[in-house]
C-alpha cells in the first residue's frame, strides 16, 4: 500500500494493540480538560519520564501543550465510556466522571488501572502532532486490567478468559456479533446462526478470530464479551463477543441490516435475542453483557458505542 494514502496507513497502525488513557490538564482559568489517546508509552526510569501525543488539530491543543503540568489516566477495562466520553466534542465531559485533584492539581479518575501525574519535561515537533514529554512527579497502580484498544475496537482479554474458566460443565462454544458499520455477520441460507467454533488453546479471542477471517476472509478485531449464558437444551456453554470487521464482502454468509432483523429466520430463540438486542443497543449506542442461560439472565450496561478520535 502507498504511504500517501493516511486512511491505510492509519489502519496499520491500528494494527499494534495499546492500551486506553486519558490525558489531563487544567486550563489559565483552573478548569479540567481532557482528551482520549493511546499514543502513550514509557520512555524512562531514570529520570522518570513517558511521553504522549496530542494532535496539532486538537481542541485541547494549545491549552494542554502550554500547561506545565499533565497527567495521564491509564483506564480500567470497564471504562469504555470514559474513553468515549473523551473522544468525543462533549461540552462538559468531566461531568460524567468521578475525578479528583491529583497532589499537583491535575484531574485523576477513579478506578483507573493506574495514573501519573507529570510535570512538562519537552514539547516535540513531530508532523502533525507534538510529543509531549513529561516527568513523572506522582503516580498510583490500582491493580486492575487496563482496557485495550486494536484495529478499530476495545478488547477485554482478561474478561474474556475468566468467563471461560467459570464456564463449567459440557462443551464450550464461542460466538460473535461480528459487525461491519451497523450490519452483523450472519451464516446460513433460510435459517440464519451467528458464526461460532469451539475452544481450543487458552486464548479464545484469538481461536474466535481466526475462524471468522477464514470464513469471511476479513480482517477482525475481537472486542468485549457480548453474552455468556448457558443453553440446556444443546448442553452447552455460549460465550459471545462483540468483534469488528474490516470494510468488504465476505467470501461466505452475509452482513445483515438491522433493519432486516426483523424479517429474518434464525436458528434459535438465543440467536433471535441476540440480533435483536444488538439491533436495540445499537441504535441507542449503549451495549451491554448478558448472563444467564437461553431463556432468562440480565444484562449488565458495560459501553457507548465504539469511538475514537
Amino acid at each position: 500500500m502507498s504511504v500517501e494514502d493516511p486512511r491505510a496507513l492509519r489502519d496499520a497502525f491500528g494494527a499494534f494493540a495499546t492500551g486506553v488513557t486519558v490525558v489531563t490538564a487544567n486550563n489559565p482559568a483552573g478548569r479540567p480538560i481532557g482528551f482520549t489517546a493511546n499514543s502513550f508509552t514509557s520512555v524512562s526510569l531514570d529520570p522518570p519520564l513517558l511521553l504522549v501525543c496530542i494532535a496539532k488539530t486538537s481542541r485541547n491543543y494549545e491549552t494542554m501543550t502550554g500547561a506545565e503540568r499533565f497527567a495521564v489516566n491509564v483506564l480500567s477495562e470497564t471504562q469504555k465510556d470514559i474513553s468515549n466520553t473523551f473522544a468525543r466534542p462533549v461540552e462538559d465531559r468531566f461531568a460524567a466522571v468521578d475525578w479528583r485533584k491529583g497532589p499537583n492539581g491535575c484531574p485523576i479518575f477513579s478506578q483507573v488501572a493506574a495514573w501519573f501525574e507529570c510535570s512538562k519535561q519537552d514539547l516535540i515537533e513531530a508532523g502533525d502532532h507534538v510529543i509531549m514529554v513529561g516527568r513523572v512527579t506522582a503516580f498510583e497502580n490500582s491493580g486492575l486490567n487496563g482496557l485495550g484498544y486494536a484495529r478499530g475496537g476495545y478488547f477485554t482479554p482478561r474478561l474474556a478468559g475468566k468467563a471461560v474458566s467459570a464456564a463449567v460443565g459440557g462443551e464450550i462454544r464461542l460466538g460473535a456479533v461480528l459487525e461491519q458499520q451497523g450490519s452483523v455477520y450472519l451464516v446460513g441460507d433460510e435459517t440464519l446462526s451467528i458464526p461460532s467454533c469451539t475452544v481450543e488453546g487458552d486464548d479464545p479471542a484469538r481461536t474466535l478470530a481466526a475462524h471468522l477471517e477464514q470464513l469471511t476472509g476479513l480482517n477482525v478485531t475481537i472486542g468485549f464479551l457480548y453474552s455468556v449464558y448457558e443453553d440446556k437444551s444443546d448442553g452447552r456453554q455460549h460465550i459471545v463477543y462483540h468483534a469488528l470487521a474490516s470494510d468488504g464482502a465476505p467470501q461466505r454468509g452475509r452482513f445483515l441490516r438491522p433493519e432486516d432483523a426483523a424479517q429474518a429466520k434464525f436458528s434459535s430463540t438465543a440467536t433471535a435475542d441476540i440480533i435483536n438486542r444488538f439491533v436495540l443497543e445499537s441504535s441507542i449506542g449503549n451495549f451491554g453483557m448478558y448472563f444467564g442461560d437461553e431463556t432468562g439472565g440480565t444484562v449488565h450496561p458495560i459501553a457507548k458505542k465504539d469511538a475514537r478520535s
